[in-house]
């Protein structure tokens, strides 16, 4: 698997809005087109994976039913308003543009917030902070992806977590095991369910049930069913127990720390709620577990849940130790 990078957001909407435009038969603003792409070279791949995805659109189009002219309606038939009926066929007809257009926009614009397809045929899916993506593998075997966070899976048997935080759900096959690289380790499935956790320089793995493998060619550490791993700058490595009960708690709403500063928490909350926290305290640590539906409603509430003072900054809140 190679290091592609998603385009960012701006990139693929801009890319998104000359696609279409380049579309309509009037189209002739060609000489700013040609400036849009010659501006950066990611421009051009931004455009053609967007075309690509505007044809898959086009095809599914070519499934819809074709319209069908509606019966004459019978002698002496007279509508309540005295109007006549218009023909379903003129209704079909003059709409099927327009909904082809704007079905071929909603098309791109889930795959361009969602998945990207890379040069390599990688399937490379993101997700904005405060929402979670569920992806179904082909052979049963599921990735939920956490907010703020970015995957790359390559077939159905491996994977690259590149940020934030992910749960597996793997189908275990020791004839072809599934492959996580996370940072700089190589995770080996052994019948597992999992969540792993990028967090700088950092992997945090912890095991629900079944086991993980770390660096098999390297530590060869197994980690079993409520056990935890984690790798701290420098490659040392501290174990754990954990709940399983606990693991991948995120997915249902709540999110828990152990010792973690401030500034961690912060940054953790602006991942998993979409509202933005910021802290510069990383000598406060503190351990708990908070709702994430409450935060996100009524950041304050972090005040008693954490004991600690919260107030707004322009579009931030800010986590101060009382």
């Amino acid at each position: 698997m190679n290091g592609a990078m998603i385009p960012d957001q701006p990139m693929r909407e801009a890319a998104l809005a000359w696609a279409l435009r380049t579309r309509e038969p009037d189209f002739e603003a060609w000489d700013d087109f040609t400036a849009w792409l010659e501006a950066a070279p990611a421009h051009g791949l931004a455009y053609d994976e967007v075309q690509f995805a505007l044809d898959e659109a086009d095809a599914a189009l070519e499934l819809l039913p074709e319209p069908v002219h509606a019966p004459a309606p019978a002698p002496g038939y007279a509508a309540a308003n005295d109007n006549p009926p218009e023909p379903v066929i003129g209704w079909l007809s003059s709409r099927r543009g327009w909904l082809g257009g704007a079905i071929a926009a909603s098309l791109v614009l889930a795959l361009t917030s969602v998945l990207w397809l890379s040069p390599s045929g990688e399937r490379l899916y993101a997700t904005a902070p405060g929402e979670t993506r569920l992806i179904a593998l082909k052979d049963g075997s599921t990735v939920e992806l956490a907010g703020g966070s970015r995957i790359a899976i390559e077939g159905e048997r491996e994977a690259r977590l590149e940020a934030g935080q992910a749960l597996f759900t793997i189908r275990h096959d020791e004839a072809d095991p599934f492959v996580l690289i996370a940072g700089e380790d190589r995770l080996v499935d052994a019948g597992t369910v999992f969540d792993v956790r990028l967090s700088g320089a950092g992997v945090d793995l912890a095991v629900a049930e079944g086991a993980v493998i770390v660096n098999p060619k390297g530590q060869n550490l197994t980690v079993t069913a409520g056990g935890r791993a984690v790798r701290r700058p420098g490659g040392r490595y501290s174990l754990a127990a954990v709940d399983p009960q606990a693991v991948g708690e995120w997915s249902r709403g709540r999110i828990s720390f152990e010792s973690a500063s401030l500034a961690e928490i912060a940054a953790e909350l602006s991942r998993a709620t979409g509202r933005r926290f910021s802290s510069t305290d990383s000598a406060t640590r503190l351990s708990g577990s908070i709702a994430l539906g409450e935060v996100r409603d009524n950041p304050r509430a972090l005040e008693a849940l954490l004991g600690v003072r919260v107030r707004a900054a322009d579009a931030d809140w800010v986590l101060e130790a009382e």
